[in-house]
């Protein structure tokens, strides 16, 4: 009998961390690394097309998506994410 070893749904699903990049915005400067930034969530989320949906996805409420970076050697995502009233305050 075949035996399934492992964990499968760690190959169908991504972890993704999302951080707060709204100083970058208040304070008119580059982006930094991903993992310089505060954490708001992490989260996981289908890898199905990741890449092409990842800006559509509402990880946090109050917060518009900014970036993202694919997973590097730690292997999280990294979305970057703006503060919503920070943007329409500005406008």
């Amino acid at each position: 009998m075949a035996v399934i070893d492992g964990n499968l749904w760690e190959y169908n699903l991504a972890r993704v961390r999302v951080v707060d990049v709204t100083d970058d915005y208040r304070l008119m400067k580059p982006p930094l690394p991903g993992d310089l930034y505060p954490v708001l969530a992490e989260v996981w989320v289908p890898k199905v097309m990741l890449d092409e949906k990842i800006s559509d996805l509402r990880l946090v409420d109050g917060y518009l998506y900014d970036w993202h970076e694919m997973p590097g050697q730690d292997g999280f995502w990294y979305v970057g994410v703006v503060d919503q009233v920070m943007l329409v305050e500005q406008n």
